[in-house]
């Protein structure tokens, strides 16, 4: 029964007239017709084009003769090539794509409104895909969505760059610590800043999406086309990197030899009178020591600081 070979752009005639010449060693349009009940004119126009895609020959002499080409290296041959043409028409996909959004640009509103979780879930991926450069974002519970993003690591292998500020409470969501490290190995740039109240993401200086409310009962997002809105937004965005800590830093002024004990122990999850007796403190003395150790590394919790001060080097 012949292959089917459409895929590989031969329809299933030729395939059949193909499959009958490699079933011998030299065969003629009548042979063949004679096997599969047709014409020989119309087997010959098949072995013609069989010839052009590079799986038959034709022998030399008046009379028409053909014989197969050793199927594999044809077909992978063919294959190949049929590959390097769908790149192309991929290739030639995206350009049409870029003139087409460039020919809207002027009817399109700068400021347009999604709402659902899908429809978020949709938009932060385009802006991802959009993206030539590099992608900011701010990131804070709660998820509407799966905490994983698959898109950003496939676009950092195409050289776009990701910035991320992170609120310490994202690192208490589960699974989220684990995605930042695995995205920083590849290449992330990742911050904490306390009291981060939003969540942004940029595209260049192109596109932004930033989520109206953090009430997942009823999910709307803003998304921004380049504007002053748009300007506003990046210049935030900049103010929030500069004041942030970078979560793979050493740190610059590491802890007193005392002060890290304190801090193992608390993410230990020891109570605060048995860390007061193991370091031989008054209660008072060692939660006096504790807000300053929070103020220092900006957590609000036991968690956040023991988070944080892993990232930074000083436990």
């Amino acid at each position: 029964m012949p292959q089917d070979l459409t895929p590989a752009g031969i329809d299933p005639f030729d395939a059949s007239v193909y499959h009958a010449a490699v079933s011998r060693r030299v065969a003629s349009p009548a042979q063949i017709a004679a096997e599969l009940g047709c014409s020989a004119d119309r087997v010959a126009r098949a072995l013609d084009r069989l010839r052009e895609h590079g799986l038959v020959g034709r022998l030399a002499g008046r009379s028409r003769r053909y014989a197969a080409i050793e199927p594999q290296t044809a077909l992978d041959a063919l294959v190949r090539a049929r590959t390097s043409e769908l790149e192309h028409v991929r290739v030639a996909a995206a350009e049409l794509s870029r003139m087409f959004a460039a020919a809207r640009e002027d009817e399109t509103e700068e400021v347009e409104i999604a709402t659902g979780g899908d429809a978020l879930g949709r938009w932060f991926v385009t802006l991802q895909q959009q993206a030539r450069h590099e992608v900011r974002t701010l990131d804070r519970p709660p998820y509407a969505l799966t905490t994983s993003n698959p898109v950003e690591a496939a676009a950092m292998t195409r050289g776009v760059v990701y910035r991320a500020v992170y609120a310490p409470e994202a690192l208490e969501w589960p699974g989220v610590l684990d995605d930042i490290r695995d995205l920083v190995k590849r290449g992330e740039q990742a911050r904490v800043l306390p009291g981060l109240r939003v969540k942004v993401a940029i595209a260049d200086h192109r596109l932004a999406l930033i989520p109206l409310s953090l009430d997942l009962t009823q999910v709307r997002a803003a998304i921004i086309r380049p504007s002053a809105l748009l300007d506003a937004v990046v210049d935030y965005w900049e103010l929030c990197w500069r004041q942030a800590l970078p979560l793979d830093a050493p740190a610059a002024d590491p802890l007193g030899e005392e002060d890290r004990q304190m801090l193992t122990l608390l993410v230990s999850g020891l109570k605060d009178e048995a860390i007061a007796r193991q370091l031989g403190w008054s209660v008072r003395t060692m939660r006096r020591r504790t807000r300053r150790l929070h103020e220092q590394l900006g957590a609000s919790n036991r968690f956040q600081a023991g988070v944080i001060a892993s990232r930074r080097g000083w436990i």
